[in-house]
């Protein structure tokens, strides 16, 4: 490329040198400067493509307090209608048996009792109106509940108003069903078929055996072109914007943060629900997000 590079300023400087032949030859100077331009875009573009990422923190919570969830960072997807997928949980606000945060960890805890007209109850906490995102490293370091018929996830959904899903994306850093113990999935999710019916996804799995008996890390790696799924930095799945049609691609917009145990549900419920498992919890050691700041 360097070669290349050199042939073409060399040429172009002998035309210059030439007055009277600069004259007839000015096309193919300009198509030699071309050439000159493409190849010098090309040489950056590589460079920046291979560059390391050179990571920032930007936003995290830690913990490292007691009581309820910072509400300078998250806020609450409150109700029991389903949530689209048949749950059956009701996600409260700012309850303590739902949530709280003690001993540097954040708690998530499902239970089963009436509520409202359900017969669980659960929390969802999410960052949208607090911060939302767009491209970096997101990381969760968390022990995951356990037991058949739940259903804990870390995600991400497209901040616009109004939201059309799934044609806006969303982004499943982690979820586990319980019926699957240690089961990691990450996914991607886009807009519909041509029928209209079934939502296009990507997703794969990781088994890690004792996620809810240790702390492991979950991480998002996401760029202009590419996501990365990682547990405890092992890649685990991929999905490229250059594979995909341009409407397969929506994650050039700002996604916000949501961390909830579901019940039931038609993925999380498929297999039934043990009851005798409750209460469980999903207990956050950290949320970090960093930025790339060669981008």
């Amino acid at each position: 490329m360097d070669s290349l590079l050199f042939k073409a300023l060399k040429e172009i400087l002998k035309l210059q040198g030439k007055r009277k032949t600069y004259r007839l030859k000015t096309k193919l100077i300009a198509d030699l400067m071309l050439l000159v331009t493409a190849v010098f875009a090309s040489f950056i573009g590589l460079n920046e493509k291979n560059q390391k990422p050179k990571w920032k923190l930007i936003w995290q919570d830690e913990f490292n307090y007691n009581g309820l969830p910072d509400s300078t960072k998250w806020t609450y997807d409150i109700g029991g209608n389903g949530w689209g997928n048949d749950e059956l949980q009701y996600y409260t606000k700012e309850r303590n048996q739902n949530v709280e945060v003690s001993k540097g960890h954040l708690y998530i805890k499902a239970v089963k009792e009436k509520f409202e007209g359900n017969s669980y109850t659960s929390t969802r906490l999410i960052t949208k109106g607090r911060k939302d995102f767009r491209y970096g490293k997101i990381e969760l370091r968390a022990k995951i509940p356990k037991g058949r018929g739940l259903w804990p996830a870390f995600w991400m959904l497209s901040s616009n108003e109004p939201r059309i899903w799934p044609d806006d994306g969303e982004i499943d850093i982690l979820e586990n069903v319980g019926y699957t113990p240690g089961e990691i999935t990450g996914a991607a999710h886009v807009k519909r078929d041509k029928t209209g019916t079934a939502i296009i996804t990507s997703a794969n799995s990781t088994k890690i055996v004792d996620a809810a008996e240790a702390f492991h890390t979950y991480k998002l790696q996401w760029t202009p072109q590419r996501l990365e799924w990682y547990v405890d930095d092992k890649l685990f799945h991929f999905y490229e914007k250059a594979d995909r049609p341009p409407h397969h691609w929506p994650f050039n917009g700002r996604f916000y943060l949501l961390l909830n145990v579901a019940v039931g549900g038609s993925w999380g419920g498929k297999n039934g629900i043990d009851d005798t498992v409750f209460p469980q919890s999903f207990v956050i050691d950290y949320v970090r997000v960093y930025e790339d700041q060669n981008l």
